[in-house]
């Protein structure tokens, strides 16, 4: 039995649409950054608690956790806690190249596998009114970095440099590569 240790419907999707089966179990885990974390190890140790919590009930499972985040400037963007947080955020990213990182752990009881996707992306200058438009939609306000690539946002990324689905909030691929290692009893 594989689990999705996530409530994220964009996870689901993203697993879903590249066939694997898979059960989800929402867990909660503290996503505060500690003192000096490097955003790498952020998103692994993240990761690895919200696989650790859900493998603890379901051992014989292989678990997926994941974790991700923007870092733009060096400043680490989770979701933003409202409007304005929002608004903040998308107007550091406009016009910059920024970096999203999603910490895959995937657990089982032959062992643990820890990696970390980054992809590159490049948004367009966003207008006041772009900006203030977007965050009424609501759309950003559980997206790490404030904004869905696959949604109203893509209008406004330039290009990227790795992974989609890593953007979206999982990167498939590596997820698949991982999974390969945990075959089923």
């Amino acid at each position: 039995m594989l689990i999705l240790a996530s409530s994220s419907p964009r996870r689901s999707d993203l697993l879903a649409a590249a066939g694997i089966e898979f059960l989800t179990v929402p867990v909660k885990v503290e996503e505060s950054v500690w003192k000096h974390e490097p955003p790498g190890d952020h998103v692994r140790r993240l990761a690895l608690e919200k696989a650790q919590a859900a493998f603890a009930n379901h051992p014989d499972a292989v678990v997926i956790g994941a974790d991700t985040i923007v870092l733009v400037g060096g400043e680490i963007m989770g979701k933003p806690q409202d409007n304005d947080d929002a608004t903040r955020m998308l107007r550091l990213l406009s016009g910059r190249e920024h970096e999203v990182l999603t910490g895959l752990a995937v657990i089982a009881r032959r062992g643990t596998a820890i990696e970390v996707a980054r992809t590159r992306v490049w948004i367009n200058p966003l207008t006041d009114t772009e900006i203030t438009e977007y965050v009424a939609t609501g759309e950003p306000m559980d997206k790490a970095g404030a904004y869905a690539i696959q949604g109203l946002f893509s209008k406004f990324i330039d290009r990227i440099q790795g992974s989609y689905s890593n953007v979206v909030g999982l990167p498939v691929a590596l997820v698949y590569r991982l999974l390969k290692g945990y075959p089923e009893k």
